[in-house]
């Protein structure tokens, strides 16, 4: 990688809107959004329910298309790219990890960090799934089903997937919105060693400010506006 391709911020948003159609009409979601992450960041994201932050994230994941602006994350321009590119945009570069776990109930642990690997071409994809899965303490767990898991366990499993592709970007929208206030620690410490390891670029929603807080900077939207505020202080770990 050269150094301009270092400097190059890895997510540029310009003037992005994002308009849907209601059985009330148009609803204007995004209002001019201008965001710039630089990689390795960790970014909060703070506002009302309502305000437009998780359809910045999908607009960001590619899974909701912006009606005008400029969408570039790794150098793929999403306003042109095809389906298929962001697809494996998305398979390649990209954590997501939700308040839900969205974990296949019918396959193990394993199963379900291995199988994204696999869809990318790893031959590696079980061997890399159980060292994913150890690193979120999570080895003697590997044959379990989710339905056997607590809440906690099922949210590390969703990070041991969302990390097996050492992504570039990784989007985490409540991550802990459904579990208790320790078993949440527990995750978002795990979350903050694994995105130092790999250097991967975090845009965390959350509605908890001390969580917000730990983040290297914390932007706010309000109906649909995102505005800069005064950089976060990451909590030392």
């Amino acid at each position: 990688m050269t150094d301009t391709d270092q400097k190059a911020p890895l997510m540029t948003l310009k003037d992005v809107h994002l308009r849907l159609m209601s059985e009330a009409g148009e609803v204007h979601i995004l209002r001019g959004v201008d965001f710039e992450a630089g990689r390795g960041e960790t970014i909060s994201i703070v506002g009302p329910s309502g305000s437009g932050k998780t359809s910045m994230m999908m607009v960001a994941a590619g899974l909701e298309r912006a009606t005008s602006g400029t969408v570039d994350i790794e150098g793929v321009d999403f306003m042109t790219a095809s389906e298929d590119d962001l697809a494996l945009l998305r398979r390649d570069r990209m954590g997501i990890v939700f308040q839900s776990f969205h974990l296949v109930p019918t396959m193990s642990a394993l199963e379900n960090v291995a199988v994204p690997l696999e869809l990318a071409g790893r031959r590696d994809a079980f061997d890399r799934a159980a060292e994913m899965l150890k690193a979120v303490g999570l080895d003697h767990r590997l044959t379990h089903y989710p339905g056997q898991l607590s809440g906690g366990e099922q949210q590390r499993v969703a990070l041991a997937r969302a990390f097996g592709v050492e992504p570039g970007l990784l989007l985490a929208d409540e991550p802990t919105g459904n579990l208790d206030g320790d078993t949440g620690e527990q995750i978002i410490e795990r979350m903050f060693e694994l995105c130092d390891q790999f250097e991967t670029t975090l845009m965390l929603i959350t509605h908890d400010p001390g969580l917000a807080q730990r983040c290297s900077r914390m932007v706010t939207m309000q109906d649909g506006i995102l505005s800069e505020d005064a950089p976060a202080k990451r909590k030392a770990s």
